[in-house]
């Protein structure tokens, strides 16, 4: 069962890291939604998600001090990159910290407790943390995918599988056209 939770875990990680692929600093710092969602924040944050579950949680502090997790740090400081953090940097953070994790994930047993200050000290297995940490990455690999579409038009789940139905440009533009069709339709009836 570990093995398949931490294979669930992996898949979120890549799909996330290679959303950045091809793409200029603009393009992966760029706030597209309300809320600036942006893909190199989506990595920054995943990192210390990653460091705090698998690390503090579990009483193995990650090894390098993350300062927008501090308690005086501005809101949200987990979720962009400044000018002065680089991709390379970011990307090398997270690739750290999820080695950290893997090394916690093979060390311990899916019923070893932790403690999550964040959420009343309560007490935790590897297990929850596990599942947790694998529906917050995917989520925001799903996120990911979304800011990247809307960036270039790429889309899918794994740069070798995009889990897309294989059709060319015409296709898409016409199944675009359908689905808004059916959404100006529907308006028409009222609620």
């Amino acid at each position: 069962m570990k093995a398949d939770l931490h294979s669930y875990l992996k898949g979120g990680r890549g799909s996330l890291l290679w959303k950045l692929d091809g793409l200029s600093e603009y393009d992966i710092r760029r706030p597209l939604t309300r809320t600036a969602t942006n893909l190199l924040g989506l990595v920054k944050h995943a990192a210390a998600m990653e460091a705090l579950y698998f690390g503090l949680v579990f009483g193995r502090p990650f090894e390098q001090e993350l300062p927008y997790l501090d308690d005086g740090a501005e809101p949200n400081a987990d979720m962009w990159a400044t000018a002065d953090e680089t991709r390379e940097e970011l990307v090398a953070r997270y690739r750290r910290t999820i080695a950290h994790a893997d090394t916690t994930i093979e060390a311990l047993a899916l019923d070893d407790v932790g403690r999550v200050p964040w959420w009343g000290d309560e007490e935790v297995t590897l297990h929850r943390v596990m599942v947790h940490v694998i529906a917050e990455t995917q989520r925001h690999a799903g996120h990911a995918d979304i800011v990247r579409e809307l960036i270039d038009g790429a889309a899918g789940l794994l740069p070798r599988n995009d889990n897309l139905p294989q059709a060319d440009e015409a296709w898409w533009l016409d199944y675009r056209q359908r689905v808004e069709q059916a959404a100006l339709d529907a308006s028409k009836r009222g609620n």
